[in-house]
């Protein structure tokens, strides 16, 4: 392809050499650099591509992308300046493949909780009204019914317009997607074309990379208010920063409640582990999912569903026949009556969610078993919020290691431990093998009990010193209560 009609649309600050050239494909990992591709070099959390320019020609490379030109210009490449390779990575990535995002309706979902549930939720209810459905989540990556792995909750940009475009290719009329503050920041979503965004709320989380809530928030906002007039901006009013991010959105605005008035209002009539009944406008709806955050969820996934043209009572029919997504609010009950639930609860506002749903449906004489830890190498200010919230709404509680990364997990502990007040220290024990603490919790449990594993949801692995290592809690859990039924 040109490189003079990839720029297209691109701010460019100086061009050393011709951009009438053909280059064969885009790459920002000079490792993979082949023969004729454009590098560009964006400076990442570790690394500075900048340094890999050198590497990148060395390897074929015939134009180079950068913020700062190098100091030695070799003949016969194509120099680039630009003010953000990042920015310009992603329109280059769009037109290398045709923009395919125009061709589609592409949703996206952000906020702190709640992105996975809805994304996944939109593509089974489109997809069972006969829709031709794509899906770009955290716990993986659909067109139809072929699934590809996810490793970002929003991918880089090159793998992001690979899939859309795949998804043209396949007739796909609907993509839902998650869309993290991360990717915003770091301009993976530029170049892409929305016809509608969801918000869901805004807790802590990833102070460790914005350092504010305000920053934080303010990298949300930057996505509504890109969006274009055709597009749509759904918000929970609820939320106190769901009106903040309808301020400068030249989008059609919407607003979702439980407990103001908006455009999609809901009320929850019964809410108990075999499910939730909701009032929603004037109609009532059985739902499979559990608790008050799910009613959220759904309330979303209506309104998303009416401004797309769907039929109210068919809407309300898809939903009743929702499936819960892996990893959130996921549970078995075993034939000795113990609860297992598995959810990716890994905020404090989430955990908070989690368990005051278990104790609006529990009958109060059963134990509540909570087996939590947090990541390594992330924020660490909300360890010890985790670690109050969690002694002060379970009957015991188990910290233990999660995703300990680079980060000794004993002192993670610690750090939660520091959050529990005084007269719930008797509550809690530390087991920092994850598997001996889901088996302790499962020995401790007697009929009737209940068991919370919270923290990794639908992760099948854990994450130590750099290396990966296959961890399932749902599959451990059920594995423990098997041997105990025995």
């Amino acid at each position: 392809m040109n490189l003079r009609d990839l720029l297209y649309t691109v701010t460019l600050n100086a061009v050393v050499g011709s951009t009438d050239v053909v280059i064969s494909q885009l790459k920002f990992d000079s490792r993979n650099v082949d023969f004729n591709d454009c590098f560009v070099a964006i400076t990442g959390t570790e690394m500075d591509g900048h340094q890999y320019i050198q590497k990148a020609i060395d390897k074929g490379a015939l134009a180079i992308i950068c913020e700062v030109l190098p100091e030695q210009i070799v003949n016969g490449i194509t120099y680039v300046q630009v003010d953000d390779s990042k920015r310009a990575l992603a329109i280059m990535a769009a037109s290398y493949f045709g923009n395919p995002s125009k061709d589609l309706k592409l949703i996206g979902v952000t906020g702190t909780n709640g992105k996975t549930t809805i994304a996944t939720l939109l593509f089974q209810l489109f997809k069972n009204a006969g829709f031709k459905v794509g899906l770009i989540s955290t716990v993986k990556i659909m067109i139809q019914e072929e699934e590809f792995q996810s490793t970002h909750t929003t991918p880089d940009s090159l793998t992001l317009n690979s899939y859309l475009n795949k998804m043209i290719i396949e007739g796909v009329e609907y993509c839902f997607m998650e869309v993290s503050s991360h990717g915003i920041h770091q301009k993976r979503t530029e170049g892409l074309q929305f016809a509608g965004g969801v918000f869901t709320n805004l807790t802590q989380d990833h102070l460790d990379y914005h350092k504010t809530f305000v920053a934080y928030r303010d990298v949300k906002k930057v996505f509504f208010d890109k969006l274009p007039k055709s597009a749509f901006a759904l918000v929970n009013e609820d939320d106190k920063n769901g009106l903040v991010m309808l301020q400068n959105t030249k989008a059609q605005k919407y607003t979702y409640a439980l407990k103001t008035q908006a455009d999609f209002k809901a009320q929850v009539l019964e809410n108990q582990f075999s499910g939730l009944l909701l009032k929603i406008n004037s109609n009532e709806v059985w739902s499979k999912l559990i608790g008050d955050f799910n009613a959220y969820n759904l309330l979303a996934i209506y309104g998303v569903a009416t401004i797309c043209g769907l039929e109210e009572l068919e809407i309300l029919r898809l939903i009743s026949e929702l499936d819960s997504v892996s990893g959130r609010f996921q549970y078995q009950i075993s034939k000795s009556k113990i609860t297992a639930i598995v959810d990716y609860a890994h905020t404090p506002d989430a955990l908070k969610n989690v368990l005051e749903t278990i104790n609006s449906i529990r009958t109060g004489n059963e134990t509540l078993i909570t087996v939590v830890g947090c990541g390594g190498n992330r924020d660490s200010s909300k360890r010890p919020k985790m670690g109050h919230i969690a002694s002060a709404l379970s009957d015991k509680v188990i910290f233990t290691s999660d995703n300990p990364r680079n980060e000794d997990p004993d002192a993670i502990i610690k750090d939660i431990e520091n959050g529990v007040e005084p007269q719930n220290f008797k509550k809690t024990i530390a087991i920092t093998n994850r598997k001996q603490a889901i088996k302790t919790a499962c020995q401790l449990a007697t009929e009737n009990d209940i068991i919370l594993i919270a923290g990794k949801g639908h992760e099948t692995y854990q994450e130590i010193k750099g290396e990966r290592f296959d961890f399932d809690d749902f599959k451990i859990v059920n594995s423990y209560l098997k041997e105990l039924n025995k």
